[in-house]
C-alpha cells in the first residue's frame, strides 16, 4: 500500500470536501502516519471514513470531524493547547502542527503510553502526555488557549471552562440522544459563550455521559 497516496486520498475525499481549508491541518494529515496511532490489526482501517477501535470502547476520531473541530478552534502558532481523551495521540499530533505546545490527556494510562510512543516515533517534541480523569482536565499547567475534546460528551465539565485563558476556546462535540453538535466556547474577560460549528456524532469519551435517572 502506498500510504502517502492513501493519506492524500483521505485529505481530498474526507477533509477538503468537508470545507476544511486550513492548509496547516491539510499538510499535517498528509504527512502524519495515522496508522502508527492504531493497533496493528486496525491499521488497514486507519484512513477510512470511520472511527477504528484503538482499545475497548475507544476509537480514533473520524478524520473529517477532527479536522473540522481543529479548524473551528483556530489554534495559533504561539498558543498552548490541551487535548482531552486523546487516546493514542493522533489528534494531538495534528493539533501540534498548528500551535506551540500540546498536552494530551487520557484517563487510560495504557493509551497514554501508546500515545507517547506514537508521537515520539513521528519526531514530535512539542506534545506531552498525561493520564488523569477526562472530566477534571489538567489544572497543573492551566490556563490554555485551546482545549479540545477528542470524542463526544453529554455535558461540559466546569473544570474545562475554568482552565481556559482569556480569549481561549474550547471545542467539544455535545451529544443529546441521537443528535450531536460541535460547540466552540470562547472566554472573554467577563463571560463565556458558545457557537455551534457543525454536526457530528462520535462515540462518547470516558466519564462524560450524564448519570442515568432511575426508572421504575
Amino acid at each position: 500500500m502506498d500510504l502517502a497516496h492513501t493519506r492524500d486520498i483521505m485529505v481530498e475525499s474526507q477533509v477538503r470536501t468537508a470545507d476544511v481549508t486550513d492548509t496547516r491541518i491539510q499538510r499535517a494529515m498528509r504527512s502524519l502516519p495515522r496508522e502508527r496511532f492504531a493497533p496493528a490489526n486496525k491499521r488497514p482501517l486507519a484512513y477510512a471514513d470511520l472511527e477504528p477501535d484503538v482499545a475497548p470502547g475507544r476509537t480514533l476520531m473520524r478524520p473529517r470531524d477532527l479536522a473540522k473541530l481543529i479548524q473551528a478552534l483556530d489554534p495559533q502558532p504561539h498558543e498552548r493547547a490541551l487535548e482531552i481523551a486523546g487516546a493514542t495521540g493522533y489528534g494531538a499530533a495534528v493539533l501540534a502542527a498548528c500551535c506551540k505546545e500540546v498536552i494530551t490527556l487520557d484517563p487510560d494510562p495504557d493509551l497514554s503510553f501508546a500515545a507517547r510512543a506514537a508521537l515520539e516515533s513521528c519526531g514530535l517534541t512539542n506534545v506531552k502526555t498525561v493520564s488523569t480523569s477526562a472530566a477534571d482536565g489538567w489544572k497543573d499547567e492551566a490556563p490554555y488557549d485551546v482545549i479540545m475534546l477528542n470524542g463526544a460528551a453529554e455535558f461540559v465539565p466546569e473544570a474545562w471552562l475554568n482552565q481556559l485563558a482569556p480569549g481561549g476556546r474550547l471545542g467539544v462535540i455535545v451529544r443529546d440522544g441521537a443528535v450531536g453538535s460541535a460547540r466552540i466556547y470562547a472566554r472573554s474577560d467577563s463571560a463565556i459563550g458558545y457557537r455551534l460549528a457543525f454536526d457530528a456524532f462520535p462515540p462518547l469519551a470516558p466519564g462524560l455521559a450524564k448519570p442515568r435517572a432511575f426508572a421504575f
